[in-house]
């Protein structure tokens, strides 16, 4: 497993683990780039429904030579504020900030000199761009706006929504974890649920949308390929890291139809994983030296699978429904199938629905296949009907 990048590069080139690169946690890095990914495949699926006449430009109306706002100075002062004093107080205590970075970022811990001097150096930059810019009469302008063209404010508004809801879902299923450590539960890179991410990121969208007259349904089939694939590349590094979301034990020997393939694809104990579960490694003398004590199935690896599975055939049919909605309800039924699927083999917290033991995933798994089914109808028949007869 590679908890962070200098496990990586220990592995590629030979290097000592724990060295400066362990700043950079293998999950967060593949989550960043999961982010990136499924802004790629949006961005594809935006231009291309916008060339089919889906979508119709908005005229944005913005002024030009006006000089920096009192927002604008305070934002980029908090900025400063919090690059400088963080980065100053990392650089201090950088056997803190290595070993655990999200501790040092998401807490109070701060370098005040160091924080107000960045405030006042980026605040004053800011000002003294804005007059540079500033012209002796503003030209006002306008510009017309496709959905593409805001792709990287949904991209943010979805990476906020869907990292804060995967957390608060995860709080639910590790409630006395959270009670026992509110704040190591809150800034721990671990414990994120995926269907929590889904929700919120999806929520902040669609306000976001709602807000700036995009229309919905083709956006929902846009973005329906993209989650696909944002969240199968966000899985590996699940793998990588070893980050807890593994299976249950698996002590059965490989099929025979499986021995071309490793050994870890069956299953797995996670050495070096960043959890630090659940026993020594015998001879290791670096950070992450724990394994787990029995092999598991190596679920996220089967989730990027299956994923790429998924992915596939919403990429192969995205063309040929023409109804709007159509493949974002196929995406949520065939998520839902995915995931009902695996929680069979993962390590969940469980509960007691109506006598039947289910899983948080299980539970939204159903009703997602659900809404799937019933929007498939309605989008086949009733809107189809309604479309015909106004």
């Amino acid at each position: 497993m590679y908890p962070d990048l200098s496990y990586l590069l220990h592995d590629l080139i030979g290097t000592a683990p724990d060295n400066w690169l362990s700043i950079f946690k293998t999950f967060g890095f593949v989550l960043a780039l999961s982010f990136l990914v499924s802004a790629l495949v949006f961005n594809i699926e935006l231009r291309r429904k916008a060339r089919e006449g889906f979508y119709t430009p908005v005229s944005v109306t913005f002024t030009e030579g006006l000089p920096a706002t009192k927002g604008e100075i305070f934002a980029n002062a908090l900025a400063g504020l919090l690059i400088a004093g963080k980065g100053f107080y990392a650089y201090q205590h950088y056997g803190e900030f290595r070993h655990d970075p999200a501790s040092v970022i998401l807490s109070s811990k701060i370098h005040w000199i160091a924080g107000l001097l960045g405030a006042a150096v980026l605040g004053g930059i800011t000002w003294w761009d804005g007059q540079r810019r500033r012209k002796a009469e503003p030209v006002i302008l306008q510009r017309q706006l496709y959905p593409h063209d805001r792709l990287s404010e949904m991209t943010v508004m979805a990476a906020i929504g869907g990292i804060l809801g995967a957390k608060f879902f995860d709080l639910f299923d590790n409630w006395e974890s959270f009670i026992q450590d509110p704040i190591g539960s809150l800034t721990s890179g671990g414990g994120l649920a995926f269907f929590g991410g889904l929700i919120m990121g999806f929520v902040m969208v669609v306000w976001f949308m709602w807000r700036h007259k995009i229309p919905f349904w083709p956006t929902a089939d846009a973005v329906a390929p993209a989650l696909t694939a944002g969240y199968g590349f966000g899985r590996i590094g699940c793998q990588l890291s070893g980050d807890g979301d593994w299976g249950i034990n698996n002590l059965a020997p490989k099929p025979g139809w499986m021995s071309f393939l490793p050994d870890w694809m069956w299953s797995f104990q996670y050495p070096h994983n960043v959890l630090k579960e659940e026993v020594s490694i015998e001879g290791c003398t670096y950070d992450y030296c724990k394994q787990l004590a029995e092999p598991v199935f190596p679920t996220p690896f089967y989730e990027v699978m299956m994923m790429c599975v998924v992915f596939g055939i919403l990429w192969s049919i995205r063309k040929r429904f023409k109804a709007p909605g159509m493949i974002f309800f196929i995406y949520l039924g065939l998520i839902a199938i995915e995931r009902f699927i695996i929680e069979k083999i993962r390590v969940n917290v469980v509960h007691d629905v109506l006598g039947f033991q289910l899983t948080q995933a299980e539970i939204i798994s159903i009703v997602l296949f659900c809404i799937s089914l019933g929007g498939m109808v309605y989008v086949s028949k009733f809107r189809k009907a309604s479309e015909v007869a106004s």
